[in-house]
Parts: C-alpha cells; sequence; structure tokens
C-alpha cells in the first residue's frame, strides 16, 4: 500500500524556524533616537541638529521599533507588540507634529497641547511600566525612567519653564542609555552564550 501523506500532515510534522529576537532592535532604535532628542532638551548640542533627529525619529526610532513591533507580534508577545509599535509610532507623530505646521498642513500646538500630548505617553508608559515588573530591572528601569521623562516633558510645554526642560533632557539621556544597554546585553548575551553583561533576573 502506498503511504501518502497530506500536505498538511506533512507541516503538522515541520519544525517551526527559530524566530530571531527582535528586542534589542526596537530597543536601539528608541535608545538611539531618545538620547539624540534630549542631548538637544538639555542644550548639549544646537537646535541646527533638529533635521537630523526628526530623521532618526521617522527611520530608526520611528520604523525600525515598528519592524520589531511586528516580529513580537509573530512570537506572540503582546506587550512587546504593544510597546515597539506604539514607541515607533510616537516618534512618526511627533516628526509630523513638528513639520506638519512647516508644511502648512496644520497650526503649531500650543504649549498647553503639547504638555496633553505627552501626557497621555506618559500614561501609557506608567501602566506599561507595570507590566515589566515580573520582568528584569534593566527593562524596569527603561520604562520608569521613560515616565518620568514624559512627565517632565509635560511639564516643561505646560509651564515654559526652561530648566524642567533642560532637567527633563538630561533624565531622557540616562533613559536612553538605558535602553542602549539592555540592548546591548540581549545581543552580547546571546551571541556569547552566557552572561557578558547583567540586566538584573530574568
Amino acid at each position: 500500500m502506498v503511504n501518502v501523506q497530506t500536505a498538511d500532515t506533512k507541516m503538522a510534522g515541520a519544525v517551526a524556524p527559530a524566530l530571531a529576537n527582535p528586542a534589542p532592535l526596537g530597543l536601539m532604535g528608541f535608545g538611539m533616537t531618545t538620547v539624540l532628542l534630549n542631548l538637544l532638551n538639555a542644550g548639549i548640542i544646537a537646535s541646527s541638529s533638529l533635521g537630523m533627529i526628526l530623521a532618526m525619529g521617522i527611520f530608526y526610532g520611528g520604523i525600525a521599533q515598528i519592524i520589531a513591533g511586528v516580529m513580537e507580534f509573530r512570537k506572540g508577545n503582546t506587550f512587546g507588540t504593544t510597546a515597539f509599535t506604539s514607541y515607533g509610532l510616537f516618534w512618526v507623530s511627533l516628526v509630523a507634529i513638528l513639520l506638519f505646521p512647516k508644511l502648512g498642513w496644520a497650526s503649531a500646538p500650543d504649549g498647553v497641547s503639547m504638555a496633553a500630548y505627552l501626557a497621555m505617553w506618559g500614561l501609557f508608559t506608567a501602566y506599561m511600566f507595570v507590566g515589566t515588573l515580573n520582568k528584569n530591572r534593566t527593562l524596569q528601569l527603561v520604562f520608569a525612567s521613560l515616565a518620568i521623562l514624559f512627565f517632565l516633558l509635560a511639564i516643561a510645554d505646560f509651564t515654559g519653564i526652561a530648566w524642567i526642560k533642560m532637567l527633563a533632557g538630561l533624565e531622557g539621556i540616562a533613559c536612553g542609555f538605558s535602553a542602549i544597554y539592555l540592548a546591548c546585553a540581549e545581543v552580547l548575551n546571546e551571541a556569547h552564550g552566557k552572561k557578558v553583561l547583567p540586566i538584573g533576573g530574568t
């Protein structure tokens, strides 16, 4: 008797290929763009660098994080999908907010409006931070410092007080570097098959 296997049977017996970890890509896109923007907020680099930051916001902070979010979706990771896709679109929306007035497509938002925008992202980040409490300590630091950053920036826009924005910039630099560190740790620890950089917990 001829043994006939259906396509479904063959697929059921096949081993699915391992999926790469998309988190370092998303973390680097977020971290590098956050550091650059907050170097500007802190007054460390000149306002003439805004074009470079907008380009990073579209391509690395934006598109790269969205790609990472789609990859997390493939892995069934709801937290990673929500985080990377949302923050990728945050960067795209921020670029749009800055560019639309220059293109004549919308008026520039006032300080109160920008404060509301940033506060909403702060609320989102605060609940996402709660989602990190069963994860590693470095990821908790990334989300805690990001929530603080959003609220500081919201206060700075609402009040117009320059030193608060500078403080937010300094805090944002630390936040961005914490994400870069976690990305480096995940890549190096996986590449070497051992703990090269500690991340605190799982």
